[in-house]
């Protein structure tokens, strides 16, 4: 009897993380956002310089959008994602330390490997 129970209890795990996955990958799961999103680009009038973060924990377009709607909430400075790269480059009109950048990627649960 006990068998069954484990037997049954396994079953019910493996069976709500293959549904999580699936929503995961899908774009549909809450930690990715959601795919409803459109980004609005953002034009630096003038751009003085570019750096590039490598950047880790991004596995959808969602994760692209969030990354670079955070970047784009900075005043002067654009970004871009390469989700197949990972890396994230950002255009600067005007100075703004790595660090502000690198915290709010953190924040969103991100980790940046190098800037370059």
């Amino acid at each position: 009897m006990t068998d069954m129970i484990v037997i049954g209890a396994v079953l019910l795990v493996l069976s709500l993380g293959v549904i999580w996955t699936v929503k995961h990958f899908g774009g549909k799961s809450g930690c990715c956002g959601g795919g409803g999103f459109r980004l609005k680009k953002k034009k630096l009038s003038a751009v003085l310089y570019q750096k590039t973060f490598c950047v880790g924990g991004m596995h959808c377009v969602n994760c692209k959008t969030r990354v670079e709607e955070t970047v784009n909430d900075i005043k002067g400075v654009a970004g871009r994602v390469d989700l197949k790269t990972g890396k994230l480059t950002v255009s600067y009109a005007t100075h703004v330390e790595d660090a502000l950048i690198v915290a709010r990627l953190e924040r969103l649960g991100y980790t940046v490997e190098e800037i370059v």
